[in-house]
């Protein structure tokens, strides 16, 4: 067996966590392919690194001091190679930065130092090989992963009988400049890894014990998600459970290779487990009905009304054609019979809100346009929702009890996903209802 392993900023925050990290890895000699994020915040007064290095860029950019803005990073990382005996010349390592950022500042080169600094510490400290991601991650000009190159390089750089730790966050173009992904990125770059070498499980290591049924900062002692599908993940991230980065499932995917999601601060714990089908299991340990309850705030709703809406050919293409316009991408579409409504983020539209209105009064010819913001989107997942007849309505039911009033209601012909609209007020006291409705009192009796 194989493992891939990352490690997220908390995991390697300070020497202390380092240490933490060692003893996962020797604890498996499976755990070969170790990727890691920059190091993350100590506590509440610290600041992640890779924040520090977009803000040393911002201060470049207006031409203000960084000095004591980039100390605090090398402090942090001196202070990693003293408690840790390390021999890493780290002072040559940020006389390189320095030039760089004094000659042409790269933007994605500086702010994807942080990975690369850890990883060079965290190799040295488990006495591993260090392959620069720049080496390996691959991506297209126009910003994707090129993961047949990605494949390719890995295989060639990483010796497969050793030990290896990769930066997480970054690679670089056709032409060897450095790019990094989007936030949480290494989530993604640990997915490449596991793909590459075909490996049984890639664990993704962080400052939760995996996934719970509903946020712990809404939810007191939430209940934890032992095993969650990959679909059912992707459902859940996108409406904000952050846990994990979203494309961090495809590469994975593609091999059916499953993602245990662990706690650094708790390796007994067994974490969720993220699979591509859970039946076999779920035959021995029938799962909750509700998988997870997640929802994000801050949404609008454009709601057109014309008669006979719903019979005229080509509507749909005309109102997706002006926001396509705008380049906003589209959450939802509810439509009756005479009214057509179309769900954004808020923040996505908000600068263009009166053109839109105004092209598609002018461009559909509407009987009437309403526009209503401070709306919040519920998601309700679950796979085992199908076999439960009437679901819908008693979730319905539950909000309406708590005299909560639906917006929208949108719900997946896979019977996996019921999204409901409602007022930004009343989203934590539709999750908190849900919850104690059909998770609370399940675990009582059960």
């Amino acid at each position: 067996m194989s493992k891939a392993v990352k490690f997220g900023g908390s995991s390697v925050a300070n020497s202390e966590q380092f240490k933490k990290v060692k003893q996962i890895i020797l604890a498996d000699p499976d755990r070969k392919y170790v990727v890691t994020s920059a190091c993350g915040k100590s506590g509440q007064e610290d600041h992640k690194v890779t924040d520090l290095l977009y803000l040393c860029a911002a201060h470049i950019t207006y031409d203000v001091s960084y000095e004591s803005i980039f100390q605090s990073i090398v402090d942090k990382y001196m202070e990693v190679k003293r408690s840790l005996g390390l021999k890493i010349d780290l002072a040559g390592e940020f006389a390189k930065i320095r030039q760089n950022m004094a000659q042409n500042l790269n933007l994605d080169y500086l702010v994807s130092r942080g990975e690369y600094l850890t990883g060079l510490c965290l190799a040295e400290y488990l006495d591993a090989d260090f392959v620069d991601a720049s080496w390996v991650i691959r991506f297209h000009y126009d910003g994707s992963i090129d993961l047949d190159k990605s494949q390719e390089l890995l295989k060639a750089q990483v010796d497969p009988g050793r030990r290896v730790v990769i930066p997480g966050f970054y690679g670089s173009l056709p032409n060897g400049v450095i790019k990094v992904m989007s936030r949480g990125g290494s989530d993604i770059t640990g997915s490449i890894v596991a793909n590459a070498f075909d490996v049984d499980v890639y664990e993704n290591w962080t400052d939760v014990s995996g996934f719970y049924v509903a946020d712990p900062r809404i939810i007191k002692d939430p209940v934890q998600i032992p095993r969650i599908t990959y679909s059912e993940l992707r459902q859940m991230s996108y409406m904000g459970a952050n846990v994990l980065h979203d494309d961090a499932v495809f590469p994975v995917r593609q091999k059916n290779i499953p993602i245990n999601v662990c706690n650094t601060n708790h390796p007994e714990n067994p974490g969720t487990m993220i699979m591509n089908d859970c039946s076999e299991l779920d035959a021995q340990e029938p799962p909750h009905v509700i998988t997870g309850i997640t929802g994000k705030q801050d949404f609008t709703v454009i709601t057109m009304v014309k008669s006979h809406v719903s019979a005229e050919a080509g509507f749909l293409r005309k109102v997706l054609a002006v926001f396509e316009k705008f380049q906003i991408s589209i959450e939802s579409v509810p439509v009756t019979v005479d009214t057509f409504s179309i769900v954004v983020q808020t923040k996505k539209i908000e600068r263009y809100l009166y053109e839109i209105v105004a092209e598609l009064k002018q461009d559909l010819h509407l009987d009437d346009i309403q526009v209503e913001s401070q709306q919040a989107m519920l998601a309700v997942v679950g796979r085992a929702m199908r076999q439960m007849p009437g679901m819908s309505g008693k979730i319905l039911s539950t909000l309406g009890d708590q005299q909560i009033n639906i917006r929208t209601i949108n719900q997946a012909c896979d019977e996996q996903s019921i999204v409901i609209g409602v007022n930004n007020q009343d989203l934590v006291p539709a999750i908190k209802a849900i919850y104690q409705q059909f998770i609370s009192e399940e675990r009582v009796e059960r």
